[in-house]
């Protein structure tokens, strides 16, 4: 019995090596758990309340041990600031509050995230070396911080009351299903179904249920297949691949990171609508999109749009000029590319986003298609091509590890294509191929496809939707690598 008590302690602590992620047994077994419980005590909203908090507190520990407590803090901080902010008139004192806010959440991200990348920076520059520190990156800490300097800027604009009640605002920012890896939530969204007790409904249930299905889908059988067994090996070597296969690869992490991130984005979603609350979508089919500044309003739209309201309409957005314009655009892409984390290579893939964005504005105004051509299918193919081309390129330099990998690649597809070795490459990773194509064919569909399905499952007596999701699991665990695979971005 001891020894039973010891094992059962191993898996309910931290472990570093193995984060209870949406994709794990573990979590799977303890939301089960949870559900029950929260239905239980549906009656009851504050203890429904505390028992939401509780699970979402374990679940960021599972992820980030003590880190937790940060969270805790930010929690009690941001439910203090918003209620003072809300009780002063005084403009000076306002923009004081807002300023605290906004420098405690920066000040945690430049520490957590950036210390060594600046310390490495500075020392590069006065000539000397510098030994990085030992940073514990807590997770998810990119979009809870972002949750709070939204609610703190909400309220100072005047389009948010101040949370009075601690538990619904610790709720809210705790919320486990986007605590990691989003959608940015935010208050003004979430805290009023919150106020009103979040009571799922059948169709909610259903559709929340799909929304996991398909999620489990994209991460587990597209995505981690396809990195492990290909997309890895040539970002890791490119110049032992032909310039086909190197094409194929950037292709590969293109719509392995579509698959991971919407994915996750998928079961976020689908979580939240099993609990009652019901969040915005954050991915729109992006790769169907026919201009750079058309798939930023498709991809990843919490953050886009909080970059937007937070940061490029601050910096004055498109109020002072064609070139004001193109440089908040660019100032603000450049950001959104160090948000994702230390390195150089995500700012180059931030100012490559922004440049296109300037060039596509530019392109716009100069020069016109004749109305003949406007609409028509070729043009649309043409646009849907040249836009994928352009994000595949730069979701190159997000996932290469330097500038020398970048360029290695570019040689071997600029010098060494060779399109005969298509025919040995679709024999030799037919599976691969298989996935890829499944991803984006399934992607390419007609929304009223999805849908439909969707639509279809929540209609279905619930025998028959209990006998798709076991299916659908049993698929997925059948799929499944050796290894848990981390969601992509759960480092940022």
């Amino acid at each position: 019995m001891e020894e039973f008590f010891i094992s059962l302690r191993n898996i309910l602590a931290y472990n570093p090596a193995e984060p209870m992620l949406f994709n794990t047994g573990l979590f799977l077994v303890l939301f089960t758990a949870f559900l029950l419980l929260y239905h239980a005590v549906k009656g009851h909203r504050k203890l429904k309340a505390l028992i939401v908090i509780a699970f979402s507190l374990y679940f960021y520990y599972k992820s980030s041990a003590d880190c937790v407590f940060i969270l805790a803090g930010v929690c009690l901080s941001d439910y203090l600031l918003g209620l003072w902010l809300d009780r002063t008139g005084r403009r000076w004192l306002r923009r004081l509050i807002v300023g605290i806010n906004v420098a405690v959440n920066l000040g945690m991200l430049v520490y957590f995230k950036y210390i060594n990348l600046i310390g490495s920076a500075l020392a590069s520059i006065a000539g000397s070396s510098f030994d990085p520190l030992d940073v514990i990156l807590p997770a998810g800490i990119s979009f809870f911080t972002f949750r709070s300097i939204s609610y703190m800027v909400d309220i100072y604009r005047g389009q948010l009351k101040a949370c009075r009640n601690f538990l619904d605002y610790a709720f809210f920012l705790t919320f486990f299903p986007p605590l990691l890896a989003g959608p940015v939530v935010r208050a003004k969204d979430m805290l009023p179904q919150i106020a009103s007790g979040g009571q799922p409904s059948r169709d909610m249930t259903s559709e929340g249920l799909f929304l996991i299905m398909t999620g489990l889908i994209k991460k587990v059988v597209v995505a981690d297949y396809i990195s492990s067994n290909f997309v890895d090996r040539i970002f890791d070597n490119p110049l032992l691949y032909s310039g086909f296969e190197n094409a194929m690869g950037c292709i590969g992490f293109t719509i392995q990171l579509y698959c991971d991130f919407s994915g996750y984005s998928d079961m976020a979603i689908g979580l939240a609508l099993l609990l009652g609350y019901r969040f915005k979508d954050n991915f729109m089919a992006p790769f169907k999109s026919q201009s750079p500044s058309e798939f930023w309003s498709r991809w990843h739209i919490s953050l886009s749009t909080w970059l937007r309201d937070y940061l490029y309409i601050p910096l004055g957005g498109n109020r002072r000029g064609k070139a004001r314009m193109h440089m908040n655009l660019i100032t603000t892409m450049a950001i959104g590319g160090l948000w994702h984390g230390a390195s150089w290579m995500y700012v180059i893939w931030g100012l490559y986003n922004g440049f296109l964005l300037v060039a596509h504005k530019i392109l716009h105004r100069i020069w016109r298609l004749p109305e003949s051509l406007k609409g028509t299918a070729v043009v649309k193919v043409a646009n849907i091509t040249i836009t994928f081309t352009l994000m595949v390129v730069g979701f190159t330099i997000f996932r290469a590890p330097s500038m020398q990998t970048v360029s290695e690649i570019a040689t071997q597809i600029f010098t060494n294509f060779h399109l005969s070795v298509a025919p040995q490459f679709i024999e030799g990773y037919a599976m691969i191929v298989l996935a890829m194509f499944l991803g984006l064919a399934a992607h390419m569909a007609p929304r009223r496809w999805t849908l439909s399905a969707s639509g279809a499952y929540v209609t279905m007596p619930v025998y028959w939707q209990a006998a798709l999701l076991a299916a659908a699991l049993f698929f997925v665990v059948q799929a499944r690598q050796s290894e848990i695979v981390p969601f992509i971005y759960l480092q940022y």
